[in-house]
This record gives structure tokens, sequence and C-alpha cells, in this order.
């Protein structure tokens, strides 16, 4: 086995949702700023992975949790608020001085690019962590974990551009957050209820692809409201 085709197959999932947005971007960025916003989400990783290691020893003991209660807890403590925290982060640093930051799809575009800068790291780093079974866990996560950062980058960069293009009203900054916040935390907890809850595991596997399949057709609705938004405001400037 060659740990290079372990790192693209992590690597793929990511680089191909990142080349769709692009690619449905009516003005490109500069790729400067693109590459610079994906670094952002890269270096990340690591103080992401030491909060989740402080939340986990605080909150539960350093032990994974054993009961759906448990599991539902560090779905969100653990996992969803400091990633998504820190991805949003990520986004503020990329935009806050960016003069290309000047249509509401751009926030999208931008956010994806952190979002999926820390999910190829993250899905790399669970491949090497289960050498044994890589083929299985890349399809799993190509199918599954890397589209749900994607739809959770989405839904951050759909209303941090409402809050910077529309009146930066305290809602549209606190759904910034709150809504992909609330979106990976579901996501977490159905993925996390098959071990806690192994006599429904097939049902929460289920209910886990409703759940993601909705998560894109909602990511897909908000990626055409921008663009809309952009070429309706496009035409009347002209």
């Amino acid at each position: 086995m060659s740990l290079l085709i372990v790192i693209v197959a992590g690597l793929l999932p990511a680089v191909a949702l990142l080349a769709y947005v692009c690619w449905k971007d009516p003005r490109p960025e500069p790729w400067p700023l693109l590459l610079k916003a994906t670094l952002y989400g890269v270096m990340i990783c690591l103080p992401v992975s030491l909060c989740e290691l402080a939340v986990l020893h605080t909150f539960f003991g350093g032990q994974e949790p054993v009961t759906f209660f448990g599991s539902t807890a560090e779905a969100f403590l653990v996992a969803a608020i400091p990633e998504e925290s820190f991805k949003l982060f990520a986004l503020w640093l990329t935009l806050r001085r960016n003069p290309y930051f000047d249509e509401h799809f751009d926030g999208i575009v931008y956010a994806v690019c952190v979002g999926l800068g820390f999910a190829a790291i993250e899905n790399v780093v669970y491949l090497f962590a289960d050498l044994e079974n890589w083929r299985a866990t890349a399809v799993a996560r190509a199918l599954l974990a890397v589209p749900g950062h994607y739809a959770f980058a989405v839904m951050m960069g759909y209303y941090y551009s409402v809050w910077h293009f529309c009146g930066r009203t305290r809602r549209a900054a606190v759904s910034a957050l709150l809504v992909p916040v609330m979106a990976h935390g579901v996501y977490d907890m159905l993925a996390l209820s098959e071990k806690t809850l192994p006599e429904i595991g097939v049902l929460s596997f289920f209910i886990l692809i409703f759940f993601c399949f909705k998560l894109q057709k909602h990511a897909s609705q908000k990626i055409m409201a921008q663009v809309k938004r952009d070429t309706e405001q496009t035409t009347f400037r002209g």
C-alpha cells in the first residue's frame, strides 16, 4: 500500500468540492486569496485539536461517552462548537481587509475554502488512524463527512455575507456561527448514536443519510440564492 495513495484519497473529496464551488462563482476570486483561506483552514487544525482535547478532559474525563446524552454533548461541545468557531475566526481573518469581498457569493467561496482546508487534513488523519480499513473509511467520509463540512461552510459563508452586506445585524452575526454549529452537532450526534444506541444503529444510519441529503439541498439553495442576488445587483447597476 502506498501512503501517497492514502493521502490523495483523503484530499480528493475536498479538492473536488472546492473546485465545484469555485466553478460556480460568476466572478472568480484571485487564487492567492483562495489559497490563503484554504491554508487558514489547514492551520486551525492544531488549535482545534488542542481545544477539543481540553474540552474532552474537562467535561468527560478524557473518556468517550457511552450514553446517548453523553455522545450528544460530545457532538456539540467537543466537535461542533470548537471547529465552527475556529472556522469563523479564520473566515473573519480572510475577509476583514479583503478588497475582493464585494459580492454575496464571495462569502460562501471563502468559507468553503476554510472549511474544506480543515476537512482535508482531518480526513487524511482519519485514514491514517485506520490504515487497515482505509478504503472503507475513505468512501464513507467522502460521501458523508467531507460534504458535511462543505455544507456547514456554505451556511457560514451565506450568513457572513448577509451580515456584511445587509446591515450587520446581530441576527445574521449569530446565525453565521449558530447555524453551522447546530448542523454540525446534529450530524455528529447521529453518527455517534450508532455506538451508544446500537439497537437502533441501522435506523440512525438512514436518518444520517437523509440528514446529509437535506444538508446538501439546503447548501445548494443558499448558493443559488447568493448567485441570483449578485446577478440582480449587477443587472441593476448596468
